[in-house]
């Protein structure tokens, strides 16, 4: 499989087999109910996927850097937005490959019908010597709760159930 310069970059920078991720995961009240911000991943393998799917956005971080810039740094890469507001950290969970994430909420009101995301490169279909770009994520959504929790990776839904306990919102 063949990858973009700056994508090996990243993996050499946070080492071939990262064990941690940050990121941001966007929330809003509409009609006194909660409503979160989620991304889809881009890239061939995820095309056809929904339920289970869906993301926080986050992104791999190194040892030397600050887990909290590099959740901002992953938003940014994986929405084009960048996060102003009141961060509230969130208890980090374990993804079901072992990788620990560690995210913040920020309340926020981001068009999911205009996020800009980094891309990659990689070749596909497989053995074919060709090389595709794919965005990170190919598209974002906001959802409300009870929807979220289908939508969201199995392994993220307690950062839902901690944003809720969090900012005082009943599921």
């Amino acid at each position: 499989m063949c990858v973009s310069s700056a994508f090996i970059l990243k993996k050499i920078a946070v080492g071939v087999v990262a064990k941690k991720s940050a990121g941001l995961i966007g929330y809003r009240v509409k009609n006194l109910k909660l409503q979160v911000f989620l991304v889809h991943p881009g890239g061939p393998f995820w095309r056809n996927k929904d339920e289970g799917a869906w993301s926080i956005p986050k992104g791999e971080y190194s040892d030397n850097e600050d887990p909290l810039e590099a959740a901002k740094r992953e938003f940014k890469e994986e929405t084009g937005y960048e996060v102003t507001g009141n961060l509230v950290a969130l208890s980090p969970v374990k993804q079901a490959g072992g990788k620990k994430v560690h995210a913040w909420a920020v309340e926020g009101d981001y068009d999911a019908d205009k996020i800009v995301s980094s891309v990659f490169v990689m070749e596909w279909p497989p053995r074919s010597g060709k090389l595709e770009k794919f965005p990170e994520v190919d598209r974002a959504q906001w959802f409300f709760l009870e929807e979220a929790k289908k939508k969201i990776l199995k392994s993220q839904t307690p950062l839902l159930e901690d944003l809720c306990k969090k900012i005082g919102i009943s599921e």
